[in-house]
């Protein structure tokens, strides 16, 4: 998607960058879109529905353009759920997922129709059955299993091994179907699985899903048809250009035609890095090059308050300098202002030469990037700019100080409690 100029869905980044300014985040719509389209196109002919995990990217312009392809949410909290609405995604389209939900957070959930709950742990499920009794209101679950499979991604985004904090073993939730009498106002009708994410092999999805369909079978034999299983998320991405594909969407669809031959209700996919992590880049000028004894550091006005995935997972991203000169190829640490070492995007990395004011792009950071942002430092965080076919739109304005410090306030008076 690279021209020259620099483009990006057709929008010239240069002309953006003195528009808006740096760090920036630019997701494309094109890109968004055609990923959603692909993903939909593979899963034709199985009964599905696509629940994007909110939590890679909330900015309600990304959440606009899910719901217009007819995606529905995922959400992780109370505060996803009201970004979701907001962005016009139904209440009827969206599953609550996560360890920690509290009675309140759930209550407000029952009451704004949110449609399945994936519940995580015993005490979840009768906290469920009791909010939902209060309400007079009978709610659909899917027990959530912990299939013990290591899914081969980093050890922070692994979440489907017996230590991982998500779920409960097929034991556990055995006990839950047999009882599901106690809990008359949960409809225990489904079952999820999410091992993790950024998952670059077809073997762990299998292992897992293949544990998670010979459970449903269990459990059809004993009279309880399931409704419907979740089968989460965790399709990898391509973070370097130099290594192999990831896996298609048509490769991982003939995996869960295959697994779930003999299941007739509807599956349930929770993409979101895939949908949206290739489709953004986060722009940031260098400000300057800092000689060092070892190599040349490049100090850029992005930092690990923007993009925390380097600093926090050791993460690769391509850095693209775009300032189409030809020059001799460097070796740097590419650096932020942030007083810590561990505010670096990249160590020893070989790029063409690059000076004060040039303007570079840090690729794939569609996902987890703006969502996971702080003001660090006292930053201010970065604008977001959703660009389509030769326009953009900022879809956050850049945070001011003022804006930064609002909720904040001197001590006027003391209080006792």
């Amino acid at each position: 998607m690279i021209d020259t100029p620099p483009r990006l869905d057709g929008v010239d980044l240069h002309a953006l960058a003195a528009q808006v300014g740096t760090p920036t985040y630019v997701y494309s719509a094109s890109a968004i879109r055609d990923r959603i389209q692909a993903l939909q196109h593979a899963l034709k002919g199985l009964d599905t529905r696509v629940c994007y995990a909110v939590k890679a990217n909330a900015n309600l312009a990304v959440l606009q353009l899910m719901a217009e392809q007819g995606v529905g949410a995922d959400i992780v909290s109370v505060g996803e759920l009201r970004r979701a609405l907001r962005a016009g995604i139904p209440a009827s389209r969206i599953v609550y997922s996560g360890v920690g939900k509290t009675a309140d957070e759930i209550a407000e959930a029952i009451g704004m129709g949110v449609w399945r709950y994936n519940v995580e742990s015993h005490d979840e499920l009768r906290t469920l059955q009791a909010v939902a009794a209060g309400r007079g209101a009978t709610v659909r679950a899917s027990a959530r299993i912990n299939p013990d499979v290591d899914a081969g991604t980093h050890a922070k985004i692994s979440t489907g091994k017996s230590e991982n904090k998500f779920g409960v073993s097929i034991d556990e939730a055995r006990h839950w179907f047999a009882e599901a009498a106690q809990y008359p106002n949960v409809r225990l009708d489904g079952l999820h699985a999410h091992i993790g994410s950024q998952i670059l092999s077809i073997k762990p999805f299998r292992l897992a899903l293949q544990r998670v369909a010979a459970f449903a079978r269990e459990l059809a034999g004993q009279g309880r048809e399931l409704n419907c299983i979740d089968v989460g998320g965790g399709l990898g991405v391509r973070y370097r250009q130099d290594q192999a594909p990831p896996l298609t969407p048509d490769q991982y669809a003939a995996m869960l035609r295959e697994t779930f031959a003999d299941f007739h209700g509807r599956l349930i996919l929770e993409p979101g890095r895939y949908l949206v992590a290739e489709a953004g880049w986060l722009l940031t000028r260098v400000i300057r090059v800092k000689p060092g004894q070892q190599r040349a550091f490049l100090v850029v006005d992005a930092a690990m308050n923007d993009l925390l995935r380097p600093a926090l997972y050791d993460a690769w991203h391509d850095i693209v300098p775009l300032h189409g000169r030809d020059a001799e190829t460097v070796e740097y640490d590419v650096v932020g202002p942030v007083c810590e070492t561990g505010d670096t995007f990249a160590v020893r990395r070989p790029m063409p030469a690059c000076r004060a004011g040039d303007l570079i792009a840090i690729a794939g950071a569609g996902a987890y990037g703006a969502a996971m942002a702080s003001t660090y430092n006292s930053r201010p965080l970065p604008a977001e700019v959703l660009l389509d076919r030769d326009r953009y739109a900022v879809v956050r304005r850049r945070q001011d100080y003022d804006a930064m410090i609002a909720d904040e306030c001197p001590v006027q008076e003391w209080s006792t409690a």
